[in-house]
This record gives structure tokens, C-alpha cells and sequence, in this order.
């Protein structure tokens, strides 16, 4: 099974043998098998392949919402199942998510959606306050101008698009400032010229960042991520620099006639 370089310094993401189990009725349904990843700092990485191939798991394990059933995850040099608590929420603000299904609250405002991304910094008090008295406006005024939306700040979110929904929950974890940001499927549901702005966009706001993005459309993987990795049913089936990935190894990544 093909891994990313073992000799990458100091990588932002590490996983080591990692594997993902859940229980389900019929008995364990193993979600990712052993599998083996390094990033490096700035780097872009696309990981594609069928539904149930295990990307969104991936994501998961990397911001912490699943724990790994063997092997170790490390962020920024830590290992999070080594963590306390409170250790482990404080590596996990240095990572952003932004779900495909966008996860905000339709009834409140686009800046209480976004303060949310300060939730791991605030204590509880403030919190509170938020949403009474929306804080750091200016800041989210900032980030909200830079996707477009300035105008968008008081705008009840359940009025917006499902495009600016989606730019809200970017700013969400714009505001977080994040070290590492994830991204499980952002254009899935939009038309393919919305898909391009999109890229482009994670690209420009990954500048200073880490990006791993999950895709189903590999023209946008080639085109807008250094490295491309392939699972498929839990397993990579090959992690290789985008330029590198034929045309053959996808078909064969998609092909549900092949075995392995």
C-alpha cells in the first residue's frame, strides 16, 4: 500500500497504521483499514474515491470527533490519544472543519454562526454573552469581506443560499485560525463553475495553512492540490503527487467491477 514519504520532517499530520472500526448488527464493520499518511506544513491534499471509501472517517480521525480503533493520529507532532482532555480540545482548535452539510443553526444570525468558531477559546461566560451580544464583530466583518458577503453580517442564516451558507461556515473556521483546514466534500452539491470559485477559494485561504480536501470530482483534485491520495472500501490504494496520478488508477479507484 503506497504512504507518503516516511522521511517528511515534522510533519502537520501523521497517521501511523491507523485503523477505524465501528459495531454495527451484522458484527464489525471496519471503516479504514491500516493505513499510513504524512502531510507536510502548506502542502494540499485531495483524497478521492467512491462513497464509503472511507474520506469523511479519515477527516474525522484527523479533527478529532473519532478516536483510531489501532495506530496513532498526530497533529502538529502530538498524538491525541495521548492527550488529557483539556490538552486534547487545544490541538483540536488548530484544526477547522467545514462539513459538507455546513452544521450551522438556520435560526440565528451569519455573526453568531461564525463567533462559534471562537467556542474552543471562550470560556463558558462569554460564550453565553455571544449570543446576546454578538462579540468580535469587527473581525468577523473582516472575514466575511473577504468572501464576498460583507453585506451579510445581521442576515438571518436560514435566508441565505446554500453557497452562502457554506462561505458562513468557511468564515466560522476562518475565525478560528486554524493551522490545518478540512474540508469533507464543499462541492458536492453546486454546479460545476461554482466549484471552481470554491477550489479556488480553499486554495487562496490555505496560502499559510494545511488543506485536505475530500472529493468525488478528480479534474478538481488534479487541478487544485499538490498531492492526490485514492481509497477505496477503507484502504489507500495510492498517494502520489497530482501530476503523477494516471488516468488508469482512477478509472481502476472507481471501477466497482475491480477487486483488491
Amino acid at each position: 500500500m503506497p504512504v507518503s514519504d516516511s522521511t517528511l520532517e515534522s510533519p502537520v499530520i501523521a497517521l501511523d497504521q491507523v485503523t477505524c472500526q465501528f459495531a454495527s448488527a451484522s458484527g464489525i464493520f471496519t471503516a479504514l483499514q491500516p493505513i499510513s499518511v504524512q502531510v507536510a506544513a502548506g502542502e494540499k491534499v485531495a483524497l478521492v474515491g467512491p462513497s464509503g471509501s472511507g474520506k469523511s472517517t479519515l477527516l474525522m480521525l484527523l479533527n478529532g470527533t473519532l478516536s483510531p480503533s489501532t495506530g496513532t493520529v498526530r497533529i502538529l507532532g502530538k498524538a491525541l490519544n495521548s492527550l488529557s482532555g483539556a490538552q486534547r480540545r487545544q490541538q483540536q482548535q488548530k484544526v477547522g472543519t467545514v462539513y459538507q452539510q455546513h452544521q450551522l443553526i438556520d435560526n440565528l444570525s451569519v455573526i453568531h454562526n461564525i463567533n462559534a468558531g471562537y467556542l474552543g477559546r471562550w470560556p463558558l461566560w462569554r460564550a453565553l454573552w455571544s449570543l446576546i451580544w454578538p462579540q468580535e464583530v469587527e473581525a468577523a466583518q473582516q472575514v466575511l469581506t473577504r468572501l464576498g458577503m460583507g453585506d451579510k453580517l445581521h442576515a438571518r442564516t436560514s435566508r441565505l443560499s446554500g453557497g452562502q451558507q457554506q462561505r458562513v461556515a468557511i468564515a466560522r473556521v476562518l475565525v478560528q485560525n486554524p493551522e490545518i483546514i478540512l474540508a469533507d466534500e464543499p462541492v458536492a452539491s453546486v454546479d460545476p463553475a461554482r466549484s471552481h470559485d470554491i477550489m479556488q477559494l480553499f486554495c487562496d485561504l490555505a496560502q499559510q495553512r494545511t488543506l485536505l480536501i475530500s472529493l468525488h470530482d478528480t479534474d478538481l483534485a488534479k487541478t487544485y492540490c499538490d498531492r492526490i491520495i485514492g481509497l477505496r472500501q477503507g484502504s489507500s490504494l495510492f498517494d502520489l503527487p497530482a501530476a503523477e496520478v494516471s488516468e488508469a488508477q482512477l478509472t481502476a479507484l472507481y471501477d466497482l467491477e475491480t477487486t483488491f
